[in-house]
């Protein structure tokens, strides 16, 4: 259990060995299309949507349960049946947002984008989702220093790791990406370096992507393309 601060106390999320199952769409997990939701999944759903966007405006010290069950019209003791405390909706908020944002990647990464325009696409794609995910956005931006690390240990994230992995090893069998490199240490490297750009743009401005987003890919060019000739 950590707890970094007055604020939070949690369990520190070990990534599974299993491979995450996508979101079909943004905030919903993949299920059977013909299925209804029942009510009590309909208001679960609801009190986590408006938590994302209470959240990701006004902060967790700003931000009450009963502002929530408020913005999402059930009674103000709701919100309890599903999460025990502030706490872990919150934390469920901000797990659903950010998976979010790294799905809307995942969608672009798995497109057959040409081995030398999927790294570029892929960080243009995930600045651009952070517009729409407040939570994420406010997170990565340093606003909630106390779980900003949780971001790097959800499923989703283990998804975009295994999924960068599997597209160099594809890379690396049609000769786009060098053979001597371990793609697996280097794919992991590469999500990291992609993460921190992200922090950077939200919290410094894109003018330094810009700037220097060339140079980065680059960078990234140098480090898995094999040697002309």
């Amino acid at each position: 259990m950590i707890c970094s601060s007055s604020q939070f106390c949690y369990h520190r999320h070990v990534p599974s060995t299993r491979t995450a199952q996508r979101p079909t769409d943004a905030r919903r997990p993949e299920s059977d299309p013909t299925r209804q939701e029942s009510k009590g999944e309909q208001t679960r759903r609801a009190v986590l949507d408006h938590a994302i966007e209470r959240f990701g405006r006004e902060g967790y010290r700003a931000t009450s349960v009963a502002d929530i069950s408020r913005d999402a019209g059930v009674g103000g003791t709701v919100a309890y049946a599903y999460f025990p405390n502030k706490e872990a909706l919150f934390l469920a908020a901000l797990d659903t947002d950010a998976a979010a944002v790294i799905n809307e990647g995942l969608s672009q990464l798995t497109s057959g984008e040409p081995a030398e325009n999927w790294r570029e696409t892929l960080v243009i794609t995930l600045v651009d989702a952070l517009d729409r995910h407040p939570l994420a956005r406010r997170v990565l931006s340093g606003l909630e220093p106390d779980v900003t690390e949780r971001v790097q240990t959800i499923p989703a994230m283990l998804e975009l790791r295994t999924a960068v992995v599997e597209r160099l090893r594809a890379d690396q069998a049609t000769g786009a990406v060098r053979a001597d490199i371990d793609p697996v240490a280097v794919g992991n490297g590469a999500v990291t370096i992609i993460l921190t750009v992200l922090m950077s743009v939200l919290q410094f401005g894109r003018q330094g992507v810009d700037a220097y987003g060339a140079d980065v890919m680059a960078v990234f060019a140098a480090a898995l393309e094999p040697p002309a000739g």
